[in-house]
């Protein structure tokens, strides 16, 4: 969650100072992060260091869906406050594409992602907190034609759809994780903020689309 929430901060303290130094400790700091945390060849961020070495029940390496979905977040809140000529921004659509391949590839059948990025047959349930934070993302590189849309758009309508059978009759959003640091325990009317607001940010980019 972290490189969801301070690299947009350092980047709007450059626009409001006009000094490109926040934007170039923001990378910096973002570069040490990813060394450390970002599988080059699976192109997903383990949750922090303690986790490199943890594994699903099949084998693969643990990648859990709401904190890579908090880092396609926080890529495209990036994109939206670097300046249109900033050398960084290569990087980060880069990356953008990166990561949107392989949630392609991983995406379930109903739409979702499971807590678990690598070993969905280990999950009953999807997680709608990553998975919103996931289509939020693809749908940002959709419209701002960082994607190609007849490849990732059909991928977001799926996305959406799913969203919307864990809708319940009174408006609460199920299938949402407690806070945790990797895939836990939850119902289909478990129910959190967090999960909500990434609904929200989701929406309002397949709104933008819409319009």
């Amino acid at each position: 969650d972290a490189l969801f929430m301070v690299p947009p901060v350092y980047a709007d303290m450059a626009a409001a100072t006009d000094d490109n130094k926040y934007l170039t400790f923001m990378d910096h700091e973002w570069d040490i992060t990813a060394a450390l945390l970002y599988d080059p060849t699976k192109h997903l961020y383990f949750r922090d260091a303690s986790y490199l070495d943890k594994h699903e029940k099949n084998g693969e390496p643990l990648f859990w869906s709401r904190g890579n979905g908090w880092v396609m977040g926080g890529i495209v809140r990036v994109l939206q406050k670097l300046p249109a000529d900033s050398p960084l921004r290569p990087k980060y659509v880069a990356l953008l594409k990166e990561m949107a391949a392989e949630m392609l590839t991983i995406q379930g059948k109903d739409g979702l992602w499971r807590p678990g990025l690598l070993d969905a047959d280990a999950y009953l349930l999807p997680e709608i907190s990553g998975s919103a934070f996931v289509t939020y993302a693809l749908a940002y590189g959709v419209n701002e034609r960082i994607l190609d849309r007849a490849t990732y758009w059909p991928a977001v309508e799926k996305a959406w759809a799913g969203m919307l059978t864990h809708v319940f009759a009174d408006g609460r959003l199920g299938s949402i994780q407690p806070v945790g640091a990797e895939p836990g325990a939850y119902t289909e009317t478990s129910s959190y903020v967090y999960g909500v607001g990434a609904y929200l940010l989701a929406g309002s980019e397949i709104y933008r689309t819409a319009k």
